[in-house]
């Protein structure tokens, strides 16, 4: 089987940076939650992609290949790689689920075929099984050193883990081999976070706008990267970095967070609520639409906090941690409980040192008072060198009244 474009299956993995997508290994095991009851009949739950759309039409196309085809790796790969695609785009963790239904002749092979080994990676990066996703890239990286998917999923999984130095180098091994815009987003995304953000920032601008060789998936991630560090920096450049990443390509439920976020923390609640309220069934986005109809004190608000929790619960019920750093900015911003918000940022941490990850310890520390925690997020802002200017100010020494 031809190995997919580089380019595209990294475009396609970056849903790992914001913990957007839940593990479709689970789904397994979802039918087994505790189904939450609406309290009225006319109230929605959730908005399904219609059957008429490009999308679902490829999908269906796809199954009906391998279904004739069975074993056949290329048919197989082909349908896993457009489920993943699916994943990222409606935010749907079922879908994750499907690509490694379509995966299983050869999930549990180590000796698989190396695309398999490069999407089994990709799928479980998408569930946090991050060590597991690097022992798939190793055996493909043993194979073939230059295999420039592994290189970048590779990078993109110790980026997220905090793992800065070996991601560099992988990032540095892909000059030449993937358009220059794509190893400028790889080591951008490690500048960003290790005290270099206007370094980062500048490069990737100049990449963008003069590079040649920029597709849809590459503009958009650096677009949304560029407004993430931005947004972490105070400018209100972020805005327009948001925006330009929402009109290049598919709909993209990270980014959509993304902005929401920056949104949030203008105060601009009711912008929010635009952006998301046909979103509701994916966790992540529900989580910023709560948070805002909770500010403007929308009769919605209480239904959707209800709704996020009993999907929380559920969660719990099967054992999935993945959203365990949202689970944590739930009790703390719209439970006001601390201490469970702590315990989820803890969780969270122990797996992922994402900026997010960050800031939510931060904040849950500083609010129940947790000073262990708080000398964890001062140790980390000084070894790692991030510029989080949020993190820092609860850091600060509290003035005595």
């Amino acid at each position: 089987m031809k190995a997919a474009n580089p380019c595209t299956v990294l475009a396609r993995i970056r849903g790992v940076r914001g913990s957007a997508l839940i593990a479709g290994a689970l789904f397994a095991v979802a039918v087994h939650a505790a189904p939450f009851v609406p309290a009225e009949d006319s109230q929605i739950l959730e908005r399904l992609p219609t059957r008429t759309t490009p999308q679902f039409r490829e999908l269906k196309a796809l199954r009906e290949a391998a279904r004739q085809h069975p074993g056949d790796v290329s048919a197989a790969s082909a349908l896993a790689l457009a489920y993943v695609r699916a994943s990222r785009v409606e935010g749907d963790p079922r879908f994750l689920g499907y690509a490694q239904a379509a995966l299983a002749p050869w999930w549990k092979d180590a000796q698989a075929p190396t695309s398999v080994l490069v999407l089994r990676a990709t799928i479980l990066q998408s569930s946090h099984q991050f060590d597991a996703a690097l022992v798939s890239l190793a055996t493909v990286l043993a194979r073939e050193p230059g295999n420039a998917q592994a290189r970048l999923t590779r990078a993109t999984v110790l980026t997220v883990q905090g793992r800065y130095a070996a991601a560099r180098e992988d990032c540095g091994s892909l000059a030449g081999a993937v358009p220059t815009v794509y190893r400028v987003i790889c080591l951008a995304a490690i500048d960003s976070v290790t005290g270099r953000s206007a370094r980062a920032y500048a490069a990737l601008q100049y990449a963008l706008q003069y590079s040649t060789h920029v597709d849809d998936s590459a503009r958009m991630w650096g677009q949304t990267l560029l407004g993430e560090i931005a947004h972490r920096q105070g400018d209100p450049d972020a805005e327009k970095h948001f925006r330009a990443a929402l009109g290049v390509g598919d709909r993209d439920a990270y980014l959509l967070g993304a902005y929401a976020d920056w949104l949030l923390d203008q105060r601009r609640d009711a912008e929010v609520v635009a952006l998301l309220q046909g979103e509701t069934r994916v966790d992540t986005l529900l989580l910023r639409l709560a948070l805002a109809q909770q500010a403007l004190r929308a009769p919605e608000g209480p239904a959707s906090i209800a709704l996020l929790a009993a999907r929380f619960d559920a969660s719990h019920a099967r054992g999935d941690t993945v959203h365990a750093r949202e689970n944590a900015r739930f009790e703390l911003a719209l439970r006001n409980d601390a201490n469970a918000a702590l315990s989820y940022a803890l969780e969270s941490w122990k797996v992922q040192r994402e900026p997010a990850d960050l800031w939510i310890l931060a904040a849950s520390a500083n609010a129940s008072g947790d000073s262990a925690a708080l000398d964890t997020v001062r140790t980390w802002m000084t070894q790692s060198g991030i510029e989080h200017p949020q993190v820092a100010a609860m850091l600060a020494p509290k003035a005595k009244p």
